[in-house]
């Protein structure tokens, strides 16, 4: 099987030397690593330059301010061989990556599409109880759980399939790969799993980049029309909050204490459940799970904040118009 990895990327400067060695590594090599850089302004392009120069199976392409969607649609569209493999930058796969989506493939001649599987890298504190925080693990022997973890930067998809979709939307900065993979959904190809097939994926290592990372998901969230996925619990959480903030401040004017002390009742209460629900995936004593829970609820305020601000932006600038779109 000969297989064209495709790969959007800007400003990947710290991150694409990993992707790109852990690509040229492979047990089975690709037969072309094709890149669009989406208008770097760091050392992005000279890199992969670099390598294109000392490796002939990596070829780039540029395209000013392209966002995922389009770098991607560019580089497949260029594709010499009828199967795609997507990647990420900031994403690094484990060698027989490719193997096993080939052979996730090739176990049924019938498949279409076929999704690996992902695991968060924690090499730190901070993003250990980022992962616990916010990202899915699958227990990679449950199908159900890979399905419900799958993502576009582990896959491997016939070039008809991509096609047939009219490629990814363009428009959006995140979000995208989730519209793509509910029109595959949709037009009822035929879609396989490869748990071994796995990458790792690299969790933002402050609250600053967290923050910033989670208000552009929400933002594109909801120009992708998702917010039920997401947004709208989150929502609905701090309305019935500020209601309860209306009504006590009528009959109390201890209001503000309680209205604190609920909040940090149920920020606890999602960390607690945070660290039930990875107690397999990242399991650890009492000491090292107070410690998390430390962490655990800043961190989802900082999430819950960027959902808010991620919000507002939208809705300023998208639906409002007061503001240039990114």
């Amino acid at each position: 099987m000969k297989i064209s990895v495709v790969i959007p990327v800007r400003n990947e400067e710290e991150s694409i030397r990993a992707l790109l060695d852990g690509l040229l590594d492979q047990s089975l090599p690709a037969a072309e690593i094709l890149i669009t850089d989406g208008g770097s302004s760091d050392a992005t392009a000279a890199i992969v330059n670099d390598y294109a120069q000392r490796n002939p199976s990596v070829r780039l392409f540029r395209e000013a301010l392209a966002l995922p969607g389009r770098g991607r649609n560019v580089a497949a569209a260029n594709a010499s061989y009828q199967w795609l493999a997507f990647i990420d930058a900031g994403v690094v796969p484990e060698p027989d990556w490719l193997a096993q989506l080939a052979a996730g493939a090739g176990a049924n001649p019938d498949t279409d599409v076929v999704f690996g599987a992902w695991e968060p890298v924690t090499d730190t504190f901070f993003k250990e109880c980022a992962a616990i925080a916010y990202a899915f693990v699958p227990n990679r022997e449950s199908l159900a759980e890979v399905r419900q973890a799958r993502a576009i930067f582990s896959s491997l998809l016939r070039r008809s399939v991509w096609e047939r979709v009219g490629g990814f939307p363009e428009h959006l900065r995140s979000a995208e790969d989730h519209l793509f993979i509910s029109k595959i959904e949709d037009e009822g190809f035929k879609i396989s799993y490869a748990p071994a097939a796995v990458v790792r994926w690299t969790m933002q290592p402050t609250f600053g980049l967290t923050f910033k990372r989670f208000v552009t998901y929400s933002r594109n969230n909801l120009a992708a029309g998702l917010w039920r996925e997401w947004q709208a619990a989150i929502l609905i959480r701090y309305a019935v909050l500020l209601l309860g903030a209306i009504i006590l401040a009528a009959f109390t004017g201890w209001w503000p204490i309680v209205l604190v002390t609920l909040l940090v009742l149920l920020l606890t209460a999602r960390s607690l459940a945070a660290l039930w629900r990875n107690r397999k995936r990242f399991p650890a004593g009492i000491g090292r799970n107070l410690r998390r829970l430390l962490l655990l609820i800043p961190i989802l305020i900082v999430l819950d904040a960027a959902t808010v601000v991620g919000t507002v932006d939208w809705i300023v600038r998208d639906k409002l118009r007061l503001g240039s779109a990114s």
